[in-house]
């Protein structure tokens, strides 16, 4: 299915796939819809991975990118630099938005070790909170300084500008992808919590910073790219740990595939809705998102779904996955 995707969003758009001459046909296709094309199934992975990477760090399914402050914290680091460095390079601004991102989700972690988390709503809601507060500055930041207009575009995802020349470095989200493939067992295992961790030999703080660094990376990376995807890094590692249970090694590559695919068919439907305007694949994903994230919450309750839910069941999950 990502691959048909794929293949659809190479030939939708207001022009079509074609140009007024054979070698503007195939110009057009290669330093737009391709490069658009490619760009859409980074972006997807790296987000549905942030967010399983997310969940199993602060063992909690609320948690992703959007709800621990993360996507706020690199839209805050890229609007700094914005500021005081407006003709910085993409690599530096996302090597800004990435300090930045790594900061807000560590401070977002620290707070929840600190706090007793008897109640897994309370996850995102600190988190939430956390990223309100670094919005707020941000906010603040861009309205005194007439950068609104910009802050917009990192809070809203976009993908019509990502042409041959400016998505280079989205590949950088094939690199972190594989490094989480990798890590898949330590995540699994930090996903038991630190005393367990620790019991089976390994470095339970380095797991935990590693992940943090991929996640805050590639939230950085798809900030300062096209903008703030929402929702992917919630329910995509949701709807395949339903399935498929807590395993990262197995779940990953399922978790990495249906983002891209959410992503492309967001973007499709973008194009499509609103001929020949496109709207904002932010706004779609933010519809989408929530309808499936309602229908999650919403579904009849199982011992499957329970564990998800309440924290000491989901210490468990993982360990049943690994015997």
């Amino acid at each position: 299915m990502t691959l048909a995707a794929g293949v659809a969003s190479l030939f939708i758009g207001a022009g079509g796939a074609v140009g007024a001459s054979p070698d503007g046909e195939v110009g057009y296709f290669l330093t737009s819809r391709v490069p658009r094309t490619i760009a859409l199934l980074l972006a997807g992975t790296a987000m549905a991975l942030s967010g399983m990477i997310m969940q199993m760090l602060a063992r909690n399914r609320f948690a992703e990118p959007s709800t621990a402050g993360t996507i706020d914290s690199a839209t805050l680091g890229v609007l700094i630099v914005m500021i005081f460095a407006p003709g910085m390079p993409v690599l530096g601004k996302m090597a800004a938005g990435t300090v930045a991102a790594l900061v807000g989700t560590a401070l977002f972690m620290l707070i929840l070790r600190r706090m007793p988390m008897r109640d897994p709503l309370m996850v995102p809601l600190v988190g939430i909170m956390l990223g309100g507060v670094i919005g707020a500055v941000a906010s603040y930041l861009a309205y005194r300084l007439d950068l609104l207009q910009a802050l917009t575009g990192l809070q809203t995802a976009n993908f019509s500008a990502m042409m041959q020349g400016r998505y280079e470095l989205m590949w950088l989200a094939l690199l972190l992808s594989a490094a989480a493939f990798l890590a898949a067992d330590r995540f699994t295992v930090a996903g038991l919590g630190d005393d367990f961790t620790t019991n089976l030999g390994l470095n339970y703080g380095r797991i935990v910073a590693f992940g943090l660094l991929i996640v805050a990376m590639n939230t950085a990376l798809v900030v300062v790219h096209v903008g703030a995807i929402p929702f992917i890094g919630l329910i995509v590692p949701n709807l395949v740990a339903m399935a498929l249970g807590d395993n990262v090694r197995r779940t990953a590559p399922w978790v990495a595939l249906l983002g891209a695919f959410l992503v492309v068919v967001s973007d499709i439907i973008g194009r499509v809705v609103n001929w020949p305007y496109e709207i904002p694949l932010g706004l779609i994903m933010s519809v989408v998102g929530a309808a499936i994230f309602l229908a999650i919450l919403l579904r009849p309750e199982t011992p499957r779904s329970r564990r998800h839910l309440t924290p000491e069941a989901a210490k468990e999950a993982p360990r049943a996955e690994l015997d």
